[in-house]
Formats: structure tokens, C-alpha cells, sequence
């Protein structure tokens, strides 16, 4: 019967785990970018059933390469352009073991103040490195903190904004009145699954036109709706304006959208999950235009583009006073003499789950190893290679560019001579499903217009000119295959 693993049995199979780490970012181009595997191939190779004695270690490793790694769609590939990025660096995984390691549960100060104090400091850190407002950080009323994903951070910004909009009622009785929040149609999917939790309902999301040319949010049509909304007795909650949308990385009017927002006392969140991390260099601070207005939170991914493994988002709080009254609930067995003295963040009170890992230990690893400096080059390489790729595509009479490209994604599709939308549409989605079952590249799409456009995300931290130079050209090969495009 195995027991516990021994410090020194830690120590010799942790060396061969770290080993096995360098030795996967190594050669991870060997690999196809997209898992090859069918459907329940990796479940028909596993047991049924849990072993009755322990296997040890050793079977352990022999069996992530037989049975997970050809299962493993490789996020950290060069050549990985789909969705946004995830980058996963050494300092990030270092800090990430760190954090396992040393098994905090940072659910109160008490439970181990470094765990708090050190996210403090990280997301002002991070605030300073970004060029946000002064109201943002946590020697203010406002302040900090460390989230799963985007979509949790805007679960808990609406949570914060039904308190401060009814006191606290929704909480206490239910919602017994419609409440409203405001979205386009190029806001993230996760504003409609936060008002299914919250109860407020999909039916009560509204959907704000959009500018036809650069996709973004129209705020005269905002105030419109809004206007209208509490005319027919209605409760507007919420504003979601964003910078970077999935789809196409569009860009909404932040300051005018807060100037609405104001007029009416609703809450402005804005949502720069991918983009925002770009304002650590000087020259993409307009992407923080209109954060220092009427902005109520804001939130954006470390994980995506700023080279810390997934999870990591970064919220901030103009105010944590409604943040806290929405989501402090507090039994008998958590009170304790620093938390009542009332000089301690308890972050449970900023977040929904009552448990946290100690996630500042590796934004704290990443932002020491590469300084400022270091991010900007890696953000500043993204833009590099994306717009390369733009003036590529812009230059070929075969390919129609999405001419909005001013991070990492590039969006555009092959010009289909002679064939109807749906067809050509239908031609691209076989273009992009070929190059994605080679092995050699990663692609998804999206539409605008009513049009399919394939989307290409450049950020990982392997990718380099000869990656995308060589998408660029197994994009034209297989469009060629399928059938000549316009101009070719």
C-alpha cells in the first residue's frame, strides 16, 4: 500500500516532472497544434474503475504521454492562432508550483496574510503598469482583485450593481421588479449567462446597436433604450462597454457610454479581457480612454496576453463598498479579531466562492522576471507579426481584410469568385476545417456582416516571423485547393 509521497520521493519525481516541462516546451512544434483524437478515444483508453493499490509515480508519467497527450490541443504552439492567446511562461508555472506547494487557502487575511497582501500589491502593480486611474487602486475606495476568468468578474461587478442599485433588496427578497443591463451585439456571451445567475434574466438583456463599419456600441441608442426602459418601469443595472470584442477586437466609446451611464445611474463595466494587458505599452494607453470617468469596474486577462497561465483575471472597483455589501456573508466560524478590527482585506467578501488559491504568487513571478520592459517587447512582438500579416492579406486581391487590426488579431476571407454568400461563406468554414485537421495551424472564425471570417490570433510567446509566414502560406494553399479565389 502506497503512503504519502516522501520530501524525497517529492524531490526525485518533481525533477523528473520539471524535466518533462522543458522538455514539452522544447519540442512542443513536433505535436499538431489540434488534437487529432476522436470522440471518447481518450476515455476508452483509462480504466473504468480506480486502482484498489497505489500505482506510483512512475506510471503516472508513462501514461500522460500514452493517454493525455494525444488528446491535448497545444495552447503553447507557435502556430496556435485560434481564440485569443493563453500564454503559459516559465515564471508563471514556476509560481503556479510555488502556489501548490505551499497549498494556501487565502479565503480571510487571517488564513494567511501574505496570500492577501501580496494580491494587494500585485493588482496595484499591475494598475501602475497598465496607466490606470488613481481610483483604482486599494489606498483609495476602490481597489483590486485577482478572478477566475472575465466571465466571473462580470458576474460579480452585476452583483455589485443590484446592491448598489436597490441596497441590497434583490439580495435579501429576490428581484421582484425587471431589471435591465445593456450590451451590443458584439458584447461576450458571459453578460447574458451573469444575468441567468443573478435571476435578472436573458429576456432582460438589451442588445445596443453597433456602428455598421467599426462594430462599435452606439451610445445614443444606449441612452435611447435606457430612457425606455425606465419609462415602462424597468431597473437599469448594468452597461457593459468593451475593449477588444472576441470577435473582431472592436473598440467601444468608453467615456460617451460612461456619460449615458451617469445620466442614469447605471453601472458601467467595461470588459478588456484581451486588450487590456496592451496598455502596458505607452503608445496603446488610448485603450484606457473614458477609465477616468464614469467607469465602476474593469477587468482584463493577465492569462490571455500578458504571459500568466490561465487562471488569472484582474478586476478593479471604483468603489469596493457595494462589491463588499453584495457578497459579505459572514458565519459564526470565519469571525476572527483581524476581520472585525476591520484594517484587513478578506478577499472571499470579492469574489463568489468562498476559497482562493494563492494566484498573486505567479503574477508576482512574472511581472519580477520580465520588468516592464520585458512585457512590452512581447505585446509589442504581437502587434509586430499581426500587422505584418494584415499588409500581406490587404496586398492579395484574393482575401478581403477586416481592416481593424490594432493588437494581435487579424480577420479576413478568401474572395470567392462567382459564388453566393452562403456558398463562399460555406467554402471558407472548409478551408479552415482542413487547415485545423492537418496538424500544421489553429484557426477559428467568426461573422460580420452576415459574412464567415476567419480569425487570427498571434501571441504566443514561441511565435515568430516563420510561424506566421508559414500559416500565411498554408492559408493560400488550401484556398487554392478548394477552389481559385478572386484576383489568384
Amino acid at each position: 500500500m502506497a503512503g504519502h509521497m516522501t520530501p524525497e520521493e517529492f524531490r526525485r519525481y518533481g525533477k523528473q516532472v520539471v524535466d518533462w516541462i522543458a522538455d514539452y516546451q522544447e519540442k512542443v512544434e513536433s505535436y499538431p497544434v489540434q488534437s487529432q483524437v476522436r470522440p471518447g478515444e481518450v476515455l476508452a483508453s483509462l480504466p473504468a474503475g480506480p486502482p484498489e493499490e497505489g500505482e506510483g509515480f512512475e506510471a503516472v508519467l508513462a501514461d500522460l504521454d500514452r493517454v493525455v497527450m494525444p488528446g491535448i490541443t497545444h495552447w503553447q504552439h507557435p502556430s496556435f492562432f485560434a481564440y485569443f492567446p493563453a500564454n503559459a511562461s516559465g515564471p508563471a508555472i514556476l509560481g503556479e508550483l510555488l502556489s501548490a506547494g505551499l497549498g494556501v487557502q487565502g479565503m480571510l487575511w487571517a488564513t494567511s496574510p501574505a496570500c492577501t497582501e501580496l494580491e494587494t500589491r500585485m493588482l496595484d502593480w499591475l494598475a501602475e503598469l497598465l496607466g490606470l486611474p488613481a481610483r483604482f487602486r486599494s489606498d483609495g475606495d476602490g481597489g483590486g482583485v485577482i478572478q477566475d476568468s472575465a466571465s466571473d468578474a462580470v458576474l460579480i461587478a452585476l452583483l455589485a450593481a443590484l446592491h448598489r442599485r436597490d441596497g441590497g433588496a434583490a439580495a435579501r427578497e429576490g428581484i421582484t421588479r425587471r431589471h435591465t443591463l445593456y450590451v451590443s451585439s458584439q458584447t461576450h456571451s458571459s453578460l447574458e449567462k451573469a444575468a441567468r445567475v443573478t435571476g435578472i434574466g436573458a429576456a432582460n438583456v438589451r442588445v445596443v446597436d453597433v456602428d455598421p463599419d467599426t462594430l462599435a456600441m452606439d451610445p445614443a441608442h444606449l441612452d435611447a433604450l435606457i430612457t425606455e426602459d425606465i419609462a415602462a418601469g424597468a431597473v437599469p443595472v448594468l452597461a457593459c462597454a468593451t475593449v477588444g470584442t472576441t470577435s473582431t477586437t472592436a473598440v467601444d466609446p468608453v467615456r460617451e457610454i460612461g456619460e449615458v451611464c451617469s445620466r442614469h445611474g447605471v453601472w458601467l463595466h467595461v470588459d478588456a479581457a484581451y486588450a487590456g494587458v496592451a496598455a502596458v505599452c505607452p503608445e496603446f494607453r488610448w485603450v484606457n480612454d473614458g477609465l477616468d470617468g464614469h467607469v465602476d469596474s474593469y477587468a482584463t486577462n493577465p492569462h490571455k496576453w500578458l504571459l500568466t497561465n490561465f487562471d488569472c483575471t484582474a478586476l478593479w472597483v471604483a468603489d469596493r463598498a457595494p462589491l463588499v455589501g453584495a457578497l459579505s456573508i459572514l458565519p459564526e466560524y470565519l469571525r476572527n479579531r483581524a476581520s472585525a478590527s476591520g484594517e484587513v482585506i478578506d478577499y472571499r467578501d470579492w469574489q463568489i466562492s468562498l476559497g482562493r488559491r494563492f494566484r498573486a504568487l505567479k503574477l508576482w513571478a512574472v511581472i519580477r522576471w520580465y520588468g516592464a520592459e520585458g512585457l512590452r517587447a512581447h505585446i509589442r512582438s504581437g502587434v509586430r507579426l499581426a500587422a505584418e500579416l494584415a499588409s500581406r492579406i490587404g496586398a492579395d486581391p484574393g482575401f478581403a481584410l477586416l481592416e481593424h487590426h490594432p493588437f494581435g488579431l487579424v480577420c479576413f476571407r478568401p474572395r470567392w469568385e462567382g459564388l453566393p454568400d452562403d456558398e463562399a461563406d460555406a467554402a471558407t468554414l472548409r478551408v479552415m476545417e482542413r487547415l485545423n485537421a492537418s496538424g500544421d495551424l489553429y484557426l477559428t472564425h467568426t461573422r460580420v456582416g452576415g459574412r464567415v471570417l476567419l480569425r487570427m490570433a498571434i501571441g504566443a510567446p514561441g511565435t515568430g516571423d516563420a510561424h506566421v509566414e508559414a500559416a500565411w502560406r498554408r492559408i493560400r494553399e488550401e484556398t487554392a485547393r478548394e477552389g481559385r479565389p478572386a484576383g489568384q
